[in-house]
């Protein structure tokens, strides 16, 4: 097919500081025609630096969306607006890379994915920390079954003071949380993808605003308006499969700790186990001892393509348009960013009532 005509609806933070720039790599394949926020000045510095020479500006997506020559969208938007522009775009004949979360609610997010198999779209979420060389390495390790049976694992997304003070981040209408949506989710998808298991039975979960309402917190961008954090600071949730494993999500934007890890998983299996502390570690036992394995992943062959390094945006991008292009298999399923949805939702609601929540039979 000729290039891929693209609009982007949400020019902010996400837009310029991921997608934009991993989009302009490949403009032989892909031309920036539209772009959509609802301040108008973003769209227009978007289209100056990304766009089309005839590249056209809007403020209401649905505008945008009746461009009947547009093949796909990238929704970046706040998390409360993704799933009913996902929903919109989709029924517009456009193909859909939707930013994570997935959605707001379970509810939402199963429409988004129902709406996907009725119009025959392609729709995937942005999970790109899958494309991180020691989740791609770690990926062939457990398909191999070089673990065993994943049945213990942490999912990690701990910042100690690196609570983001822009944009809608501490509005809870507009987010639907703080960390746990935020950087929780990314954790999550990873953890659940490696263990190739969505079947969750069971979750408990506790939230809190400890540190939130405090003042001079040495935030890594600056103080926070304690008036407008109207979500957690940290949550923590325990997980259940239906197969008996057990995952373990915390997350945090303020916490004292030292334990700073961010997009980072510790899988524990029958073989073997795996984390990301240092790097990608590899611990088992052989010949009667214990040993711990780094992989080198500097050399190429882990995240390159054509010889070229590619960032974890890059691969994320280039997935999405082989798959519109080529028909190749998508790296994020919309029917996995559903189910990570879901734990979190449940996360939130057991917090809530103080009781567990039951997902299954």
């Amino acid at each position: 097919m000729s290039k891929v005509r693209i609009g982007i609806i949400g020019c902010g933070g996400i837009a310029n500081g991921k997608h934009l720039p991993a989009l302009k790599k490949l403009h032989e394949e892909v031309e920036l025609v539209a772009f959509c926020d609802i301040i108008e000045e973003k769209a227009i510095k978007a289209k100056s630096e990304y766009g089309t020479e005839d590249a056209k500006v809007y403020t209401d997506y649905k505008e945008l969306l009746k461009d009947k020559t547009i093949d796909a969208v990238h929704v970046l938007t706040p998390n409360r607006s993704h799933s009913f522009i996902t929903i919109d775009a989709l029924n517009a004949d456009k193909n859909v890379m939707c930013e994570k979360p997935m959605a707001k609610t379970y509810a939402e997010a199963k429409e988004m994915v129902e709406t996907a198999k009725k119009t025959g779209k392609i729709l995937t979420i942005g999970y790109q920390n899958r494309c991180n060389p020691e989740s791609l390495y770690l990926k062939e390790v457990c398909k191999a079954d070089d673990l065993g049976e994943i049945y213990y694992a942490k999912a990690h997304a701990l910042r100690r003071r690196a609570v983001p003070t822009w944009g809608v981040f501490l509005n809870e209408y507009e987010q639907g949380g703080g960390p746990l949506i935020d950087i929780g989710t990314h954790a999550l998808d990873l953890t659940l993808w490696l263990m190739d298991n969505y079947k969750p039975k069971m979750v408990v979960g506790t939230t809190y605003k400890k540190l939130g309402d405090q003042k001079d917190c040495g935030n890594a961008w600056g103080d926070w308006d304690q008036s407008q954090f109207t979500v957690e600071d940290s949550a923590f949730g325990f997980v259940v499969m239906e197969n008996g494993a057990t995952i373990v999500l915390e997350s945090s934007w303020a916490l004292n700790t030292l334990d700073v890890r961010e997009a980072k998983t510790t899988l524990c299996g029958t073989k073997a186990g795996a984390d990301m502390v240092d790097g990608l570690r590899i611990n088992g036992v052989k010949f009667n001892k214990q040993y711990v394995i780094k992989p080198d992943l500097n050399a190429s062959g882990v995240d390159y393509f054509d010889g070229v390094a590619s960032t974890p945006a890059d691969i994320e991008t280039r997935t999405y348009i082989d798959a519109i292009t080529k028909g190749t298999e998508l790296r994020v399923k919309p029917e996995q960013a559903l189910v990570v949805t879901q734990i979190l939702e449940a996360i939130y609601e057991s917090a809530k009532t103080g009781k567990p929540v039951y997902l299954a039979d």
